[in-house]
């Protein structure tokens, strides 16, 4: 660029772009040659010439959880020009062919269309269940996973989405269980266990076992309880896993029962089927934690 541009008072071409105000300023005489160029850098701030090379001037980020990852272009359904005047019918015709054919062009083959009938449902599921976005962005990459190995064929498209979405949330930490899931996309949760232990046995994902501790603030929302009974079974929960109680335990039934617990000591008192039906785990379940833990730990009660 240097070269191309002379100074129009010395004929020098020793000159110095100013990135700030998009100004070429002759180094010798100071005069300002072009004030009229177009700036080329990245609108992101960078710190170093590493970072400033890593930020090209791109458009909106890629979208997986869309079937063509938000890079499509869709056609307006008005019939005007770019200055508001409406078509001629000729125009109006080949502007509807344009149309159709824009629209079958993202759904060419099955492959396609699956996607796009997957990817659909995945968003209706997770507005159901308030997901955030960071959980339907895995979900969708795991059911990519899933089509490029072919383990789709012979499967409702459902019962897969169940099974991704919530192999997402314990990815991602949501706590969700597979019946939460299931019940939002009107499935049994035998169904949607079915192809989850499918997907974890092809696709061999890192999925993160799931913290009691997650449970228990769940579980005290539902039932309305105070902080005081929070903190109080987190208390427990802490010792109980320090003295190892937890091995070889589910965690919503070791959340439902410290819950249990601490709600006895702060006189907040709520049953076994309160607590059990918001776990979502049985009566016997709490009781036989209840039990195990009673034994094994010691209460100061004051009076």
């Amino acid at each position: 660029m240097k070269k191309q541009i002379i100074c129009t008072e010395c004929g020098n071409s020793n000159l110095q772009q100013d990135y700030e105000t998009s100004e070429f300023v002759c180094h010798d005489c100071g005069i300002v040659v072009s004030s009229t160029e177009l700036s080329t850098e990245p609108e992101w701030r960078a710190f170093d010439q590493q970072q400033r090379e890593k930020l090209p001037r791109v458009g909106a980020p890629v979208n997986w959880a869309i079937h063509d990852k938000g890079l499509s272009t869709n056609i307006g359904w008005q019939n005007r020009d770019y200055s508001g005047r409406k078509l001629s019918p000729e125009q109006k015709a080949r502007l509807y062919r344009l149309r159709k054919w824009n629209r079958r062009s993202k759904v060419s083959d099955s492959v396609q269309r699956n996607l796009s009938q997957a990817l659909s449902e995945m968003s209706k599921i997770s507005n159901r269940l308030n997901l955030p976005r960071n959980v339907i962005e895995t979900s969708s990459m795991i059911y990519r996973k899933a089509i490029q190995k072919k383990l789709i064929r012979g499967r409702t498209i459902q019962s897969v989405v169940v099974a991704t979405i919530y192999m997402a949330c314990r990815q991602c930490g949501v706590i969700r269980t597979l019946e939460d899931v299931a019940g939002a996309a009107n499935i049994t949760k035998k169904e949607a266990a079915r192809n989850y232990r499918l997907l974890f046995r092809e696709l061999k994902p890192s999925v993160p076992q799931v913290n009691p501790s997650s449970y228990i603030s769940k579980i005290v929302n539902k039932l309305e309880l105070s902080g005081e009974t929070e903190r109080l079974a987190m208390a427990i929960l802490n010792q109980v896993s320090e003295m190892k109680l937890t091995s070889g335990r589910g965690p919503a039934g070791i959340a439902a029962a410290c819950i249990y617990i601490s709600s006895q000591l702060t006189n907040e008192r709520r049953t076994q089927g309160d607590i059990s039906k918001e776990a979502q785990v049985t009566e016997v379940t709490i009781r036989n934690r209840y039990k195990e833990l009673v034994q094994r730990l010691v209460f100061n009660v004051s009076l």
